[in-house]
This record gives structure tokens, sequence and C-alpha cells, in this order.
């Protein structure tokens, strides 16, 4: 597998790759990503922020997620609390998407893979991550790959999520 940044001639394998999860997701009875998020337009916007990625194996598109080191504003306030402040610096990662097909062969751990290769790269001491309440299958992940559960966020849209850190330079522990 292979990652690189998405560019706008990905836009419909990119939204296959995301229609396949929300089915997937509805099919486990998650209320996650059922009104139609996420949507070209926040698609497109990722990319042109070049902040969309795909993931390729033999160069065929098998998903797709968005990673960050910008602030995010969902992430400002906590019922709870972050390991690491803000102004130390922090990675995020949303919208990972696989296509059916491929499902089960690793690809969110390959994700989260180069996602903490970049945060260390560039000396980047936290990764964070949010998800639904409902989403079992994320929140065991995470727990798996040592992030902490830190509290609830509450997104610009209203929902409530469930969020997640992980401290990856020793000295911020």
């Amino acid at each position: 597998m292979k990652v690189r940044l998405s560019t706008k001639k990905d836009l419909i394998q990119i939204k296959d790759s995301i229609i396949d999860a929300q089915k997937y997701l509805a099919s486990l009875n998650i209320d996650q990503w059922q009104d139609g998020y996420p949507d070209e337009r926040q698609i497109l916007q990722d990319i042109a922020l070049k902040e969309s990625y795909v993931v390729e194996d033999d160069k065929e598109i098998i998903g797709t997620f968005m990673f960050t080191t910008r602030v995010d504003p969902n992430y400002k306030s906590i019922q709870g609390e972050w390991l690491v402040s803000e102004n130390e610096g922090y990675g995020v990662v949303h919208r990972i998407a696989v296509r059916e097909q491929h499902r089960g062969k690793g690809f969110a751990n390959f994700v989260f893979d180069f996602c903490e290769k970049q945060l260390l790269s560039n000396e980047i001491p936290s990764f964070k991550i949010d998800t639904h309440k409902d989403n079992k299958g994320m929140q065991h992940l995470l727990e798996k790959r040592n992030f902490d559960y830190c509290g609830i966020i509450t997104l610009s849209t209203g929902g409530l999520r469930m969020a997640y850190e992980k401290v990856l330079l020793p000295s911020f522990n």
C-alpha cells in the first residue's frame, strides 16, 4: 500500500470509498455519516488544503483519509481534558474510509502508521481523533493503538463525539 495526496481527479473514487463506509456504518446501526457528510464540497476543500490523501494498492485507490496539523476548532473545548496543550501542536485524522472489498486488510492501521510517522518526523507530540459513541470498531482500534480516551467534544454541527489522544513524544507524557 502507498499513500499520496489526493487530486481532483480522485474525486469519484474518494466518494465511492465514502459511500462504502457510509453503507458499512449503516449496516452496523451507527448513525455516523448518514446525513450526507462528508460531501463533495468537504472533499474538495480537503484537496485544496492538501489534507486529503488516498491509499493505493497496485495503483488502485482502496481508501481515503484527511490528515492535518492545523488546529481543529472542534477540539478547542472538551468535556474532559486533553493530554497535550494545543500550543504544543498536534495532528488530526478524519474521514477515514476504505472500499468494501479491502475491509479487514489493515487499512486503518496503515493510515495510523503513516500519520504517526509524519507527526514524529516533524516533532509534533500529539495525535488526536474523535469518533461516534456507537463506533465500537474504531474505539477498539484506538485503544489497541494506545490512544487515551480524553472526553467528549461537540462538533460545530452540534453532534457529540468521543475524543482520543496519543502522546507520541516521551517528553510530553
